[in-house]
């Protein structure tokens, strides 16, 4: 990478991350830069006028309008090449490589670290500083770097930019004397064709506008139409702000707006789009309530005229032609339409929302190319309603708009934004007179599918239950887990990970001279600096390292004491967590020493020396294992001048420093955050952008304290242990009043005092949330693109034991939390290969969920004691995050799973994967016919509800307890299932009968013999007398 005449080496970064923690795509970069200069290069060759034969192509960027931000083809260009937008800054692309203007030149400099790329664009770097009179010889020698390229420079002539930096650049830039041209539509032709990376993206915002579309809009308009409310949406994460209109005033344009006026129920026009990493998306709908014929026959037109565009719609067709076909489809079978129809038919959507180059509209001459993402955008305005327009004066005059976002390709367009159109599924019959009777009509139109069926038989109905789609969806994921499975681990794929012990050698002393002198009267010496225990042997003073010592026993018998060194050999049993690898194993090894001294006081001082030198010894290795897998983090890069800085005060971290609970301040800087304690400067927590893998806001809704939840990609140290969640928090009580002090209240219900605390603490409670959530969105706004803002969705929790208490559990858009209390769960949804659910039975009232993880060596997650009532409600979270479920009667032995799994992977997967974890539905009507016959046969026809009631239990404790027993027979099990003493109604007959038995045994052992005729009757015993022996046996 080339330097600037700001004498910036690049060699010296070695990484591709900078200094505010930014990290660029290098690869993505120097594609779509090829790209540009490509298209460049071609439009020359072919004398296309889209860059109008310029030499250079000059783009600045200064500070722009809130409003415009991002939408300027400035800030998409940036974009696209870089996925961030940086301000005072300029990219100037000539022909064989691109130079920049910039302060944040470090960043640039990474994009050459990376290795692999088949083709780079050289990047010359300048670098602003701080000092006006350096900057000005900086500009000079860029503008002239420009000028060697030639007198005719292309520009974006629409955007403006504002700020000191672009005030300077543009007098830099106009006294050079440049013929400026304008090159937007060439830009705008190298970013339409959208590669890979960009399709999925574009793809990803469809979906979520559609979803928002299908599962909100829908739902929330029907309750505006019930309930007379008005229409308010919130603008978040829109490309625009949603456009809901009715009541006769009507605006197809893209810019149009939503008025505060109450939503009519007559003809409703909703726009919606979402914008997913920078990438944008759009999707119109037209909604009918009561609608009459003639409105029903135009949309019904305007769908198959759609149908018509889409036809004509792929590569290599001119803008223009789109629309005068479309046109002339509407003068042969509508001409009275002609006059209302739209002016555009569509434009190119991307990073930019709307571009204009690509228009389908009567001027454009540009053609489509494969890879393009097209809003096709057809609609009639103002149409007038001739059937009974003085009943509503509103439902005279309506339009109609039907716009989806579509993907071209050399054949018919691949359309992204999926929502129903046909009219049944867009218009509803209301009857004025019976409200309820309409909102439950609307409301079963909706959806699609409901409760009851329109058919008295299963095999009649032509619609899939929402079961049944699910179903079909878990298998479809499975297969795919399966089929990914297979090819991650195949020959050449993704190898095993093991992890084995190091063995470790030690060297106590390197000669012999280094010995204390103290071994020359050939004792028994502890050396704590070298730890090392020095024995005599054979008129020799031998050094042995403390490590090598597995214990050391002191007894005493007479007069003499005795000290034995037991030491570790090949064979011995030690502890799961005691691994000791051997360099050989076949060697001779020493396994124990044992001396004898009349000296007992000497031997008692030897023995405590080695126990507080192994102590100590054994400390230092806990601390160095906990540090081996640390990752190094850069240095926090503070922030320093005269702006204000950005804190959020008085709040508690955790874990604590040093286990006390300080106060302190939470300060955002360059490239991350520094809490520090109010109490002692040396008491602070760094974390950086680059290290956040989920930043989590929870307001104080029903808790007692309002949070920001940090879950970190690598581990740090907080005081002496490692950890991966930091949380900073506030509690939201007033601590200033104590309920229970000797303060005196009124006794009467509702008082003045009670109201206005009331008050106080919702106010109070509402000022912490807001604080809480800017500052977590300044933190996403500083990192620039690196972390998002995410929040738990308390309405979709549930109750379960994660670790060992009940608490609430609530997924986000990515994670699985809870938050509340400490020990944290954070669990990530990409990162979970499947969830198996436990004890999913009938009779029981709760069940366990089991989370295994893609990264095997992880152990899995359980969640226990989770209500049955919640059940079909986790099923439908999973399957509408895309995690594959299973579900099974009993727990299972994970450990044991697991450890199959990591032995070999792809023989796993080979031999079916995860299926042995889906129930057969033939093997549950067995279990099922089998509980049946069981109960017929312990009860009568003269047996009560209860009787029965009572039966089923006994039949599940039983089967459980069998069940369970072969697993938790097994010492590494930690616990699969729950222990829920409301389940266990009894223990098994043959179980009872065994304990009687063994308590005859006992009192024949002390002689006390039961009868011979009750011990013969109860050996003689057939199963319906075993519960009258068993209970005299216990006699």
């Amino acid at each position: 990478m080339a330097n600037g005449a700001n004498g910036t080496n690049g060699t010296n970064t070695g990484g591709s991350v900078g200094s505010t923690g930014v990290e660029l795509n290098a690869p993505l970069f120097h594609s779509r830069a090829a790209a540009l200069l490509d298209v460049w290069a071609a439009a020359t060759a072919e004398s296309d006028s889209a860059f109008a034969a310029c030499n250079a192509i000059v783009v600045a960027s200064g500070l722009s309008e809130e409003d415009e931000a991002g939408y300027q083809k400035t800030s998409a260009l940036q974009l696209w090449l870089l996925g961030y937008e940086f301000t005072d800054t300029v990219f100037v692309f000539l022909r064989d490589k691109i130079a920049v203007l910039t302060r944040k030149a470090n960043l640039l400099l990474a994009l050459d670290a990376a290795e692999g790329i088949k083709r780079k664009v050289p990047i010359v770097l300048f670098r602003r500083t701080k000092d006006d009179a350096a900057n000005k010889a900086v500009y000079a020698d860029f503008a002239n770097t420009i000028k060697s390229a030639g007198g005719k420079v292309g520009v974006i002539l629409k955007d403006k930019q504002k700020g000191k930096f672009a005030e300077e650049w543009k007098a830099v830039f106009s006294s050079m004397g440049f013929d400026e041209v304008d090159v937007s539509a060439g830009i705008a032709s190298a970013m339409a064709v959208k590669d890979e990376d960009g399709l999925a993206n574009m793809e990803m915002a469809c979906k979520l506008t559609t979803v928002v579309m299908q599962n909100f809009f829908v739902d929330e308009f029907q309750a505006i139409i019930d309930n007379g409310k008005q229409a308010l949406l919130d603008n978040a994460e829109w490309c625009y702000t949603p456009i809901i209109q009715s009541g006769g005033k009507y605006d197809l344009k893209p810019s149009a707006q939503s008025d505060k006026t109450p939503l009519h129920d007559g003809t409703i026009l909703c726009s919606l789009g979402v914008r997913y990493k920078n990438y944008c998306s759009n999707i119109s709908r037209t909604f009918f309530i009561n609608p009459e014929k003639g409105k029903e026959a135009n949309y019904k037109f305007l769908c198959d005229l759609q149908l018509y565009v889409f036809s004509i719609l792929k590569e290599g067709v001119v803008c223009r032609e789109i629309y005068s076909k479309a046109v002339e489809y509407v003068q042969k079978n509508r001409p009275e339409l002609v006059p209302s129809f739209v002016k555009s038919a569509g434009f190119t959507i991307g990073i930019e929302f709307k571009d204009s180059t690509f228009a389908l509209s009567p001027k454009s001459s540009k053609t489509l190319l494969e890879g393009m993402t097209v809003n096709v955008s057809l609609g009639f305005q103002n149409l007038e309603n001739n059937e009974n327009p003085a009943k509503d004066p509103k439902n005279k005059i309506y339009s109609l708009l039907l716009a989806d976002t579509v993907r071209i390709t050399k054949g018919a367009p691949v359309v992204l934004t999926v929502f129903d159109k046909d009219f049944k599924d867009v218009s509803w019959e209301m009857n004025d007179d019976e409200p309820d009777t309409a909102v439950e009509a609307k409301k079963n139109s909706a959806k699609a599918s409901t409760a009851i069926l329109k058919s008295k038989l299963r095999n009649e109905s032509d619609e899939m239950t929402a079961e049944q789609r699910r179903a079909l969806h878990q298998k479809e994921l499975a297969e795919a887990r399966h089929a990914e499975g297979l090819a991650r681990f195949a020959e050449g794929g993704e190898a095993k990970l093991m992890e084995k012990a190091q063995f470790r050698k030690f060297e106590c002393y390197k000669k012999d001279t280094l010995l204390p002198k103290s071994v020359e009267q050939l004792r028994i010496v502890v050396d704590s600096r070298s730890e090392a225990i020095i024995l005599p042997v054979y008129g020799m003073a031998v050094p042995f390292h403390v490590s090598t010592l597995k214990a050391v026993v002191k007894s005493e018998e007479g007069s003499c004491a005795y000290l034995r060194f037991n030491f570790i050999t090949p064979g011995q049993a030690t502890g799961k967590k005691e691994v000791h690898p051997f360099e050989d194993a076949n060697a001779t090894f020493v396994k124990a020493m044992t001396f004898k001294s009349t000296d007992m006081a000497r031997f008692g001082e030897i023995y405590r020396e080695v126990m507080e030198l192994k102590k100590e010894v054994t400390k230092k290795e806990t601390e160095r294992k906990e540090k081996a897998d640390l990752v190094h983090q850069d240095r926090l890069i503070e922030m320093r001048g005269g702006g204000r800085r950005q804190l959020l005060r008085e709040v508690s971290a955790r874990p604590a420093l040093e286990g006390k609970k300080f106060v302190g301040d939470l300060e955002l800087h360059t490239n991350g955050l520094r809490y520090q304690s109010a109490l002692r400067s040396d008491q602070k927590i760094d974390v950086l952008f680059s290290n956040i893998k989920h930043l989590i806001f929870q307001s104080s809704e029903r808790e007692m304290i309002v949070l920001i939840h940090i879950h970190l990609k690598n581990e740090i140290m907080i005081g002496r242990k490692k950890t991966k969640d930091v949380q900073f928090y506030r509690d939201v009580t007033d601590s200033n009043f104590e309920e229970t002090g000797n303060r005196k209240r009124r006794q009467n219900y509702g008082d003045e005092d009670e109201l206005a605390a009331e008050q106080e603490d919702r106010q109070r409670r509402f000022a912490l949330d807001k604080e809480f959530k800017q500052f977590a969105e300044k933190i996403a706004d500083a990192s620039q693109g690196q972390v998002e803002v995410d929040t738990p969705f308390r309405d979709l929790g549930f109750q379960g034991v994660p670790f060992r208490q009940k608490v609430l559990l609530c997924p986000t858009t990515d994670c699985l939390v809870h938050l509340i209390e400490p020990p944290f769960l954070v669990v990530t949804i990409e990162e979970i290969e499947l969830v198996h659910l436990e004890r999913v039975r009938f009779g029981l009232k709760n069940f366990d969920m089991v989370i295994v993880f893609k990264d095997y060596s992880r152990p899995v997650q359980h969640i226990n004691i989770i209500s049955t009532d919640q059940l079909e409600n986790v099923k439908d979270w999973l399957d509408s995050m895309d995690v594959a479920f299973t579900e099974g009667p009993i727990n299972l032995s994970w450990p044991q799973i697991m450890k199959t799994v990591n032995d070999s992977p792809f023989d796993f997967f080979n031999e079916g994967g995860w299926s042995f974890l889906v129930q057969d539905p033939e093997e549950e009507d067995d279990e099922d016919d089998q509980e049946s016959d069981y109960n017929e046969s312990e009860s009568d026809g003269s047996e009560s509800e209860v009787g029965k009631l009572s039966s089923v239990r006994q039949y599940e404790s039983s089967f459980q307890t069998d069940s369970e027993d072969d697993f938790d027979s097994d010492e590494d099990v930690s616990g699969s299932g729950s222990e829920d003493s409301e389940e266990d109604e009894g223990e098994d007959w043959d179980v009872l009968e065994k304990k009687a038995a063994q308590s005859d045994r006992r009192k024949d052992e002390r002689g006390n013999l039961s009868p011979p005729s009750k011990k013969k009757r109860r050996d003689d015993s057939d199963d319906d007398d075993r519960p009258k022996k068993k209970k005299s046996g216990g006699k």
